[in-house]
C-alpha cells in the first residue's frame, strides 16, 4: 500500500456515490491514482482510478478515461473487468474496476529471477487475454511488469491492468502524455518512439517485461535519448536463456515489427506447438529435444494430478474463433520443464505420464450468455475440443463469438453432457446467462412466455442434469411497458423540474416497438446520460428519446422549487436592445445587449406579474416587483389600454428608463444559460418586497415557504431560456 498524503483527491472512511467506501491507496501515478474500496451494498472489494484534478477537465483525459472504460467490452479472465465513468461533486472523475488481489510483475521482478515454466504460464495466460482485446481492435500500447498482476499469486491467472489512460488522443498515440513513459522506455516497441503502434507493439512489450522477469532486473535502454532510440534498434539480449524460452522471446522481441510474431494467435501458437504449428493444425506435434540448460531458480514442486476427463490423445486442431487451446505449449518446453520438474502437470499428456491432458485450472468456469444489447458469447475453460467445437457452432448459428481455453480441473465425468442438456432448456428464454463454476451452475435470464416459465421451474433447480447443481432466476416480462414504471423512473432521475412523457402509449402501454419520448430539463449531460441508461434498461430495446434541456446546477435549484402553474399565454420576447431586432433563439453574444418584454395577452386584466431572471452565475435579479417599481398589478401595467400589453422588464442601455428598472450588456466573466421566469398570481407572491438582487439559494427557500403558505395563489408560470455566449 502506498501513504496517504493530504492533498489526495480521496482517503480512507470517504464514500463515494453513497457506496464505495475507500479503504487504502494502492499507488500514485503521473495523471491518475489508484485506491482499493468496498462496496458498502454487497461487500464486494473494487479498484477506483481516480483522474488527477489538474486533469479532470481537460477534454483529451476525459476521451481517454472514456476509452479506458471501454475495454469492459472485452469478456475474458485475464483482462480487468471495467465497471463505469463518474463524476464526485467537485469534479474528480474516477473509473470503476474489479480489485485483483495478488503482486505484481513489478513486485516479482525486485524478488529475483522466476522460473522458466512461471515465464511461460504468465506468458500464455496474458497472450490470451490480449488477443481478445486485438480480436476487438483494442491495443494495451503501455505493458510493463506493474501492469500486470498475478492473481493469488499464480501465473496461470495473471491478469492484464491498467489500459493506458495516459495515452494520446490521436489516432496512433504517437506520444504518452505526462510524465509517464519515462519510466516504461525499456519496454516500448521502437516503433513506439516515433509514433506508430498495432498489436505488434503489445507483443514486443510482453516479451520484453517476460524477458525482464526471467533475469530478475530491468532491460538496460541508455542513459540519454540518443542511446534509447541506438538500444531500441537492436535486438534484446537473450544470451542464455534455455531454449524454447530464448526463441519465444527473439522472435515476440524483433526490432522490425515485421519480422516479429505477427500477432498474439502466432504466439500462441507457437506455445502450444513450437516451430511446428503450422504442421500442428493437421494434428501433427514434433517433440524436438533442447540443448542442456540451467535454470536461475528452483522450479516449483509438481501440483497433484487433476483426474482426467477423458483418456489422454494428442492435442486436437485449433478451432477458428476460440481462444487458444493449452493442449501442448511447446513440445520442446515439455522437455525443458521436465527438468526443472516445475511444469511436468502441464505436459503430461503429450508425454504419456500419465498426467492431465490439458493445463489444470482452478476455479473452472464458463460462461455462456445471450443477454440484450451484447452479441452471445461463450468465454471460459472447457475441457475437450468435442465442447469446444459443439459451443463454437452454436455461437456462430447465433451470429455470436467464442473466448474458449481447453483446460482439466475440478467436474463431473457428465459436465459436457450437462451443459449442453442445460443449454438446449434455456434456449427458448428471451435472454439468459449460464454461468458455472466447477459443477455449480446458475442461469439468469427472461421470458415474456409463462409456458416457458413454468417448464423451467418444474425442472430446476431440483433437477440439474447430471452431477451440476445451482439456482435458477427467470424474470417473467410483459410485451408491453407500463407507463406508470416509466414515470417511476422519471421521479427519481428528476433532478432539475419534471420530466414527462411527450408520447401517448395504447390502453396497454407501450408495445414492443412503441418509442418512449421524454422532455424536460436536467441538471447536466451526466444526468441525461444516466437517465437514457436506466431508461434503455426499462424499455427492454424500444426506441427512447432523452429530449431534455441542460441546465446548470443554480438554475435546477430554483426550478425544483418553483410552484406547480400552468402555461399561460404571456409572451417572453428577447430583443437586440442595440439594433431593436428580435432575437429568437435567445442566444446573445458578448458586448450585446440583451431587451427583455413580456406580453400580456388580451384576456388578462387581473392579477400581479412577478418577473424575475436566475442568472448563469447563481444570482436571481427581480426585474418586477422592485424596489424602484413596487406595483406589479397587472391593471397597474396595462395603464388603462385594453388588448395586448407590452411590459419591458430589461431596457435598452440606451433608452430612457423608469427608476428600478434594469438594463446590462453580456459580459464574459459568467457565460451560459440564464432563466426568465413569469409568475402571475391571485395576489402578491411574497409578503415583502425581495431584494433587487439575491442568491438562487434564498430565492429557492422564499418559493418553498410561499407553497406551504399560499395554495392556490399561482393561476400560472412562464419561462425562457435566455443563454449568453462568446462572440
Amino acid at each position: 500500500m502506498t501513504e496517504p498524503r493530504p492533498g489526495d483527491a480521496f482517503h480512507p472512511g470517504d464514500v463515494l456515490n453513497n457506496t464505495y467506501r475507500i479503504e487504502a491507496l494502492l499507488g500514485r501515478g503521473g495523471t491518475s491514482d489508484v485506491y482499493r474500496a468496498r462496496s458498502e451494498i454487497s461487500g464486494r472489494l473494487v479498484a477506483i482510478k481516480v483522474l488527477k484534478a489538474e486533469f479532470s477537465g481537460n477534454d483529451d483525459y476525459l476521451v481517454l478515461m472514456t476509452r479506458e472504460e471501454e475495454v469492459r467490452e472485452i469478456r475474458h479472465d485475464a483482462i480487468v473487468r471495467y465497471s463505469e465513468n463518474h463524476r464526485t461533486s467537485d469534479g474528480l472523475v474516477y473509473l470503476l474496476m474489479d480489485y485483483i488481489d495478488g503482486p505484481g510483475l513489478d513486485r516479482k521482478l525486485k524478488e529475483g529471477p522466476m522460473p522458466v515454466d512461471d515465464i511461460l504460464a504468465v506468458c500464455k495466460r496474458v497472450g490470451e487475454g490480449l488477443k481478445a482485446a486485438h480480436d476487438r481492435n483494442i491495443v494495451h500500447r503501455d505493458l510493463s511488469p506493474d501492469n500486470i498482476i498475478l492473481r493469488d499469486d499464480d501465473p496461470t491467472q495473471a491478469v492484464v491492468i491498467d489500459f493506458g489512460i495516459a495515452k494520446d488522443t490521436n489516432e496512433g498515440a504517437e506520444t504518452i502524455v505526462g510524465n509517464e513513459f519515462a519510466g516504461k522506455y525499456a519496454y516500448a516497441a521502437p516503433e513506439q518512439l516515433s509514433g506508430n503502434t498495432d498489436a505488434r507493439s503489445d507483443i514486443y512489450s510482453l516479451g520484453a517485461l517476460l524477458l525482464a522477469n526471467y533475469r530478475g532486473k530491468s532491460p538496460d535502454v541508455g542513459a540519454n535519448p540518443m542511446e534509447v532510440v541506438q538500444k531500441k534498434g537492436e535486438p534484446l539480449d537473450t544470451s542464455g536463456v534455455p531454449e524454447p524460452l530464448k526463441t519465444l522471446l527473439d522472435r515476440m522481441t524483433a526490432p522490425d515489427p515485421s519480422a516479429r510474431f505477427q500477432s498474439m494467435k502466432d504466439v500462441l501458437a507457437f506455445l502450444d506447438h513450437g516451430d511446428d504449428a503450422q504442421e500442428a493444425l493437421s494434428d501433427e506435434t514434433v517433440v524436438v529435444a533442447p540443448p542442456k540448460m540451467v535454470t536461475p531458480k528452483e522450479d516449483k514442486p509438481v501440483p497433484p494430478p487433476v483426474q482426467k476427463q477423458k483418456p489422454a490423445k494428442a492435442p486436437a486442431k485449433k478451432v477458428e474463433k476460440t481462444g487458444s487451446g493449452s493442449g501442448g505449449l511447446i513440445a520442446a518446453a515439455a522437455v525443458v520443464v521436465l527438468i526443472g520438474g516445475g511444469a511436468a502437470a502441464w505436459f503430461g499428456g503429450l508425454l504419456g505420464g500419465g498426467g492431465p491432458e490439458f493445463p489444470p485450472v482452478s476455479p473452472f468456469s464458463l460462461v455462456i450468455e445471450n443477454t440484450e444489447n451484447l452479441p452471445v458469447s461463450a468465454s471460459g475453460h472447457v475441457p475437450s475440443t468435442d465442447l469446444q467445437n459443439a459451443l463454437v457452432g452454436r455461437m456462430n448459428d447465433l451470429g455470436g463469438t467464442t473466448d474458449l481455453t481447453l483446460a482439466s480441473g475440478d467436474i463431473a465425468p457428465s459436465w459436457e453432457d450437462d451443459v449442453l442438456t442445460v443449454l438446449d432448456d434455456i434456449a427458448a428464454l428471451d435472454n439468459w446467462e449460464l454461468a458455472l463454476t466447477g459443477n455449480v451452475a446458475d442461469i439468469t435470464g427472461a421470458t415474456s412466455d409463462p409456458a416457458v416459465l413454468s417448464a423451467l421451474t418444474a425442472k430446476y433447480p431440483a433437477n440439474w442434469p447430471g452431477g451440476l447443481s445451482g439456482t435458477i432466476d427467470v424474470a417473467l416480462t410483459s410485451l408491453f411497458l407500463d407507463p406508470a414504471l416509466v414515470d417511476d423512473l422519471l421521479n427519481q432521475y428528476a433532478d432539475c423540474g419534471p420530466l414527462v412523457q411527450i408520447n401517448e402509449p395504447g390502453p396497454t402501454g407501450y408495445g414492443p416497438d412503441d418509442p418512449v419520448l421524454v422532455q424536460g430539463t436536467l441538471a447536466g449531460a451526466d444526468s441525461k446520460e444516466a437517465l437514457q441508461d436506466a431508461l434503455d434498461d426499462l424499455a427492454d430495446g424500444r426506441n427512447v428519446v432523452v429530449d431534455a434541456e441542460l441546465l446548470n446546477a443554480d438554475l435546477c435549484l430554483v426550478e425544483n422549487y418553483l410552484p406547480k402553474a400552468p402555461e399561460s399565454n404571456i409572451e417572453i420576447l428577447f430583443s437586440n436592445g442595440d439594433t431593436g431586432q428580435e432575437v429568437s433563439g435567445g442566444v446573445f453574444t458578448v458586448g450585446q445587449n440583451p431587451v427583455i418584454d413580456v406580453i400580456i395577452p388580451d384576456d388578462i386584466f387581473t392579477g400581479f406579474l412577478s418577473v424575475s431572471v436566475v442568472d448563469v452565475s447563481g444570482n436571481v435579479h427581480h426585474m418586477l416587483p422592485n424596489n424602484g417599481r413596487a406595483d406589479n398589478s397587472v391593471n397597474t401595467l396595462r395603464a388603462g389600454e385594453n388588448g395586448v400589453v407590452p411590459v419591458r422588464a430589461a431596457y435598452s442601455v440606451s433608452e430612457d428608463s423608469p427608476p428600478g428598472s434594469i438594463a446590462f450588456r453580456v459580459d464574459d466573466s459568467s457565460l451560459g444559460k440564464s432563466k426568465v421566469l413569469v409568475i402571475h398570481s391571485e395576489a402578491p407572491l411574497f409578503r415583502q418586497m425581495r431584494p433587487r438582487t439575491e442568491s438562487a439559494v434564498a430565492y429557492a427557500e422564499a418559493l418553498s415557504e410561499q407553497a406551504q403558505a399560499g395554495e392556490g395563489l399561482i393561476r400560472s408560470l412562464n419561462s425562457r431560456i435566455l443563454t449568453t455566449s462568446q462572440p
